[in-house]
């Protein structure tokens, strides 16, 4: 089972930053695309950072490790980046299926959008960790990425946003590590359903209207 997010924070140039901390009561299978912990495998943390909209580092695995370093998690596990306050989090709940989302729409841009070489505006993060209460399958878990982000995207245009996403979008999808494997992700397959309008729901909750978190600092 994956806890409810724990909020806390780090001082970090001159400021203090929240952070959410997910924490499996035992390693769980996982597929993500986040910066640090991407990719299939066994995971036992969830971190999902705020940094300022003026971030720029190159390094953002190395800075998200250090992070789970400073809180003491041990092991793998998934590192995520945001430039919108995650004490904002959204959490959906549908057959079982759990959502949490941090959702920075600003303008999303098109997926297949003409490529520019420096992006018109400012277009946000959105950061979705989901846990599945039975075993997937490889396959299932990446078509379950698949899914997460169709809903996602299903979710924006009935914002009335000209978009399918931002380039720094994540998903995280995770579920336990034993009995038998499902072998859909899909949304019409027994897990892909909920996790569709648990996904949907979060985002189409939290609308058009979030201000990044350090565009509410003084000055």
């Amino acid at each position: 089972m994956l806890s409810e997010p724990l909020l806390t924070g780090r001082h970090e140039d001159g400021r203090d930053i929240p952070l959410l901390v997910w924490r499996a009561g035992r390693p769980l299978r996982a597929v993500s695309t986040a910066p640090l912990g991407g990719g299939i495998g066994v995971r036992r943390w969830v971190l999902n950072a705020t940094v300022p909209m003026s971030y720029d580092r190159d390094d953002p695995a190395d800075h998200l490790a250090e992070l789970a370093r400073r809180l003491g998690l041990d092991g793998p596990g998934v590192g995520l980046l945001t430039g919108v306050d995650v004490g904002e989090v959204v959490t959906r709940t549908d057959t079982g299926v759990q959502v949490w989302a941090t959702v920075g729409l600003g303008i999303p841009i098109p997926a297949a959008a003409p490529a520019v070489a420096a992006p018109a505006q400012r277009v946000g993060t959105v950061n979705i960790v989901a846990y599945v209460p039975a075993r997937l399958g490889d396959a299932a878990l990446v078509n379950a990425v698949a899914t997460a982000t169709e809903a996602k995207s299903q979710a924006i245009a009935e914002l009335g946003l000209p978009g399918t996403g931002t380039p720094t979008d994540a998903v995280t999808v995770l579920c336990p590590p034993d009995g038998p494997a499902g072998a859909y992700g899909g949304p019409r397959s027994t897990w892909g359903a909920p996790l569709a309008r648990a996904v949907h729901a979060a985002v189409l909750a939290v609308g058009t209207d979030t201000v990044p978190w350090s565009d509410r600092l003084p000055g």
